[in-house]
């Protein structure tokens, strides 16, 4: 059990969103204020992409370690943070994302949220959440789709959205799904219309979408938050306003939100119980060794996928388990693993030869 000591009245707390297709830290303040953030694309290795958060982190901003008094994690890589870094909190996107929205403006009603490979509405009301939506299969209009498409007409994603502001008359484009938006974008291309029409329509259309598949229909009442990684497309914005008819507010930090969130939530944890934090420092993060393992369980007909993540030398987590046979660290795994490896190491031999 951690030691429970007074709340200080100084000190810093750490927010991580590991998503997708990106990984955001955020470092706050006691007012909640967010004092540095850091936004890098996780391609394929959360674990690398967390500690490159923190080497950043260390050297940007110096030994903080004795002002950590909290640390949180959210996003769909969530517990495998937690376990690498001792997280105090871990909590969902949504929860996350609205806890972020409430403290940059506390009047907020609706937060639209447009990440990498995800799109999610929340609805608040008196600062209560009182209900979410997310994209159930199609991805039209998250960023990764955005990305896609940016890189096939030749213009940085940076400069997308500002395309579509260029535009006097939109292309229409399906935006059913994201195969039948990018088929009928690549028609209407051959067809030789100008690629800020083309872009426009895009992004109206892209919009439809989402109010159709996302918002399903409810009422988007203001105040309304943009938060996301998409949230930086103007003609993403403009879109939505069009079609609206309210304004859109995009927050400063709307790409790290969801960090900021998690760190907000640290907060509250650590202010309400006065535990000190799990925190394992910032350069140990940086630079220890951390190897995911994984294994079958035979023992039963369930043939339990067993995840293991060792921090150097020792085994820090294990999950994926229906029961509780794998919950004590202390048991050895190495059998398992071997019997595992078996059949793919002579699958390898029928290869080479």
């Amino acid at each position: 059990m951690r030691k429970r000591r007074e709340v200080l009245t100084m000190g810093y707390y750490i927010g991580i969103d590991v998503g997708s297709v990106t990984t955001k830290l955020a470092l706050i303040e006691k007012q909640g204020k967010m004092v540095w953030d850091t936004y890098m694309r996780t391609e394929g290795g959360p674990i690398e992409t967390i500690q490159k958060s923190f080497l950043q982190l260390s050297r940007e901003m110096g030994d903080l370690d004795q002002e950590i008094k909290g640390i949180g994690t959210t996003g769909s890589g969530r517990h495998l943070a937690a376990v690498m870094v001792g997280a105090d909190i871990v909590k969902n996107e949504i929860t996350a994302h609205a806890a972020a929205a409430k403290h940059v403006d506390p009047q907020v009603r609706t937060v639209i949220d447009i990440g990498g490979q995800d799109s999610k509405i929340i609805f608040i009301k008196n600062g209560v959440s009182t209900g979410f939506n997310m994209n159930s299969i199609c991805a039209a209009g998250t960023g990764s789709f955005l990305d896609h498409q940016a890189g096939r007409l030749g213009i940085p994603i940076e400069e997308f959205g500002a395309y579509a502001l260029k535009s006097y008359s939109p292309v229409k484009i399906s935006g059913r799904c994201g195969v039948f938006a990018e088929s009928d974008l690549i028609h209407k291309q051959q067809m030789g219309y100008k690629k800020e029409d083309l872009i426009a329509g895009l992004c109206i259309a892209l919009v439809g979408n989402y109010l159709s598949n996302v918002a399903r229909g409810k009422r988007i009442e203001p105040a309304v938050l943009f938060q996301g990684g998409v949230a930086a497309n103007l003609g993403i914005k403009a879109a939505f306003e069009q079609r609206l008819g309210i304004p859109i507010t995009v927050p400063r930090h709307h790409n790290v939100m969801g960090a900021w969130g998690a760190a907000l939530l640290a907060k509250q944890c650590h202010e309400r119980t006065g535990y000190a934090s799990a925190f394992r420092g910032i350069k140990p993060i940086a630079s220890f060794s951390c190897v995911p393992k994984t294994f079958s369980c035979s023992d039963c007909s369930n043939h339990c996928e067993i995840n293991e993540l060792y921090i150097g030398e020792s085994l820090a987590s294990r999950w994926g388990s229906r029961c509780n046979k794998w919950s004590d660290l202390e048991r050895s795994s190495k059998n398992y693993r071997e019997e595992r490896d078996f059949p793919l190491q002579g699958f390898r031999r029928q290869v080479s030869s």
